[in-house]
């Protein structure tokens, strides 16, 4: 579902995004309302789909993730079948924190984090290149996070 947003709804998503624990009537403060049409412009925003949950973000290195990889990968075939075999199989792969479709040479593009090297050459022999229809990987290790996925630009 489309919605209009207005100043007000890009002042709570940006305040949900930066601190999701933000209480209903800090919220409410902030937007310079009452609690009870906050909590209204919250649920909608909710239902139409632009707060599409609430978690918490882990540091990866603090829970003992030192090595994050760029992953693409090429599958023998890109008829219907065989793409979404290779996605179900990626599901089930804790450590693939990330997998998109991609245009260009391959087809998809994993983020895989990873405990150490060793770790992350077992991951692939193991897993990686045994997905469904693999035929062409290609691996980037991330040297430096520059800037992480904290969240999305709230136009306006």
């Amino acid at each position: 579902m489309q919605i209009d947003i207005d100043a007000t709804d890009r002042l709570l998503l940006r305040a949900l995004q930066d601190n999701a624990r933000l209480t209903t009537g800090e919220l409410a403060q902030l937007a310079g309302m009452s609690q009870s049409p906050c909590w209204r412009r919250i649920k909608r925003l909710e239902d139409a789909g632009l707060i599409a949950g609430y978690a918490a973000r882990l540091d990866r290195r603090a829970m003992g993730y030192g090595v994050m990889a760029f992953v693409t990968i090429g599958i023998d075939s890109q008829d219907e079948g065989h793409s979404l075999e290779f996605e179900r199989a990626v599901r089930d792969i804790p450590e693939v924190v990330m997998c998109h479709g991609i245009s260009g040479p391959e087809d998809f593009m994993l983020v895989v984090v990873a405990r150490d090297l060793d770790a992350y050459s077992l991951l692939m022999q193991q897993k990686l290149r045994r997905l469904p229809g693999v035929n062409v990987m290609r691996t980037c290790f991330s040297m430096q996070e520059i800037r992480g996925l904290d969240g999305l630009p709230v136009p306006g």
